[in-house]
């Protein structure tokens, strides 16, 4: 792929939480526009609002707010949705187009053609539910207080009246009820997602023939590969047909592991996704001179707690897409891991 080709497919997050300082944790319907404003002026085309594992009542509370923000989108006559993307291309109005290359990105027009006029917000399509119903042994930066039982009860009081905007959900497969669970809501055209999990190479499988699709953020808030007990990860890398999600920042995994990946691992379902908090730093949004900006090498920080602990992403999908080209892996692959890939999953 040479540098002057522009790849016209629209580019997808599946697991963002937020950036720039917003979040899902809101019932601020104008904090998701605000993050899904920022991620489209970065290039990224679609988004799934993630949704931390709390209280219910608090995540239908967060829920509402990505509901509201979708409703406003859809009403929005100067920010409209990006249209359905077709076999020849987006139908109607201006192609939006990621161009990933060692030296630049661009979105939409060449960047020093950019304006506030030549970019939209992207496109919120729904939600990613990540919890409740997890092990509290792998919480990761997730409150693991706020974890509950994997039951049919507990999942109606949390997906009532939002059945139609929850996508994917995160759940641990090894946890008693689980497998019931993943088969309740795979019925329901949602997708389950194995994270957060303790889970055993043959639990992650038996999750796998109860209806998972995905596992979340591999490597990450799960059982470490053993030579003896391969576990989920081992799962993961080696089943043909299961999506994995990966965190391509510089802190989530070492080279060598997203290496391993990237030669173990069916390139097609591979998903690179941010895990992009509110700490997460972001560029200059528009309008500003020069378009789509590079962040410069010494701001990518790791975001972490008071003890060094990871609570999140440190760059956008795109960027992290950029940094492994530049690394040296295959541009086609990793463009498909943020375009065909993400699209596929979600079987749009």
């Amino acid at each position: 792929m040479g540098e002057i080709e522009v790849i016209q497919m629209r580019s997808i997050d599946i697991h963002t939480h937020g950036i720039g300082g917003y979040d899902t944790r809101t019932t601020d319907e104008n904090h998701i526009l605000k993050v899904a404003e920022i991620l489209g002026s970065q290039g990224i085309s679609e988004i799934l609002p993630t949704i931390y594992s709390s209280s219910v009542n608090e995540m239908r509370r967060n829920m509402m707010a990505v509901r509201k923000a979708m409703e406003k989108q859809g009403s929005s006559t100067c920010s409209p949705p990006h249209p359905p993307l077709s076999k020849g291309g987006p139908r109607g109005g201006r192609k939006r187009c990621v161009r990933i290359t060692n030296k630049i990105i661009e979105n939409n027009y060449r960047s020093d053609r950019l304006s506030t006029a030549d970019y939209r917000p992207s496109t919120i399509l729904g939600l990613h539910l990540e919890g409740p119903f997890l092990n509290p042994s792998k919480c990761g930066a997730l409150d693991a207080r706020t974890f509950i039982e994997p039951s049919e009860k507990n999942l109606q009081k949390l997906l009532e009246g939002f059945e139609d905007i929850v996508k994917i959900i995160t759940i641990a497969p090894e946890i008693k009820g689980a497998s019931k669970l993943i088969r309740k809501i795979s019925d329901m055209g949602i997708i389950v997602s194995m994270g957060h999990s303790d889970a055993t190479f043959s639990e992650a499988e038996a999750g796998f023939h109860a209806g998972a699709k995905g596992i979340t953020h591999i490597f990450n808030a799960m059982r470490s590969f053993h030579h003896r007990e391969p576990g989920i990860v081992g799962f993961g890398l080696i089943n043909k047909d299961i999506y994995i999600e990966v965190i391509a920042d510089p802190f989530h995994l070492h080279p060598k592991t997203l290496e391993l990946v990237f030669k173990t691992k069916n390139p097609k379902k591979i998903i690179i996704v941010s895990d992009s908090v509110k700490e997460t730093n972001s560029p200059p949004s528009p309008p500003y001179k020069g378009g789509v900006q590079r962040r410069a090498q010494n701001i990518v920080k790791a975001v972490t707690d008071a003890h060094g602990k990871l609570q999140g992403g440190s760059m956008t999908i795109v960027e992290s897409s950029k940094r492994l080209i530049k690394m040296g892996f295959d541009e086609t692959v990793i463009t498909d891991c943020i375009t065909k890939n993400p699209r596929r999953y979600l079987q749009k």
